[in-house]
C-alpha cells in the first residue's frame, strides 16, 4: 500500500499546483471580474481545498491503519484527529467531504441555472440527496455497531 500512498502524495501536489495556477491566472483580472465570476472562482478554490483535505485524510489515516504508525512523538503540530480516527471514522469523514464537494458543484450549477438543462439540475439534486442519505445511514450504522460493542 505504501506506493499507493506515495501516488496520492503526487496527486496532492497536483491539486496544489492547480490551486496556484488558478490563482495566478485569475488574480490579474480580479478587479474587472463580475461578481458572478468571483463567486465561481472562490467556489472552485474551495472545491480544490476540500479535495486536497480529502486526499490528505486518506493518506494519513490509511497509512496509519494499513501500513505503519507515523511516529511524531508529542509534537504539538500532530493533528489531534489522527489519534481518534479509525477506518469507520474515516469513511464518515470521506463521505462528509464528498457531500461538501458535491454541494459546491451544485451551488455552481445554481449560479448558472439559466444555462443548464432542468434534467441535469434534477440529476445533480438527486445525486446530492443520495450522498446525504448515504452519509446519514452510514453514521447510523456506525453508531449502532459502536453501541453493540460496548454491551
Amino acid at each position: 500500500m505504501a506506493p499507493v500512498y506515495l501516488g496520492l502524495l503526487i496527486i496532492l501536489a497536483a491539486i496544489a499546483v492547480k490551486f496556484v495556477q488558478d490563482l495566478v491566472i485569475t488574480i490579474p483580472g480580479l478587479l474587472t471580474m463580475p461578481e458572478h465570476g468571483l463567486v465561481k472562482f472562490v467556489l472552485s478554490l474551495i472545491d480544490l481545498a476540500l479535495l486536497g483535505n480529502l486526499v490528505l485524510m486518506i493518506i494519513f489515516v490509511g497509512y496509519e491503519n494499513f501500513v505503519s504508525k507515523l511516529y511524531t512523538g508529542d509534537h504539538e503540530d500532530r493533528p489531534s484527529w489522527m489519534e481518534h480516527l479509525d477506518f469507520g471514522g474515516l469513511k464518515l469523514k470521506l463521505l462528509g467531504s464528498i457531500v461538501a464537494i458535491s454541494a459546491i458543484h451544485l451551488l455552481g450549477t445554481f449560479l448558472d441555472i439559466s444555462e443548464i438543462a432542468k434534467e441535469d439540475v434534477a440529476w445533480q439534486l438527486a445525486i446530492q440527496l443520495g450522498f446525504v442519505v448515504s452519509g446519514v445511514l452510514l453514521a447510523m450504522m456506525d453508531r449502532l455497531s459502536g453501541d453493540q460493542e460496548k454491551h
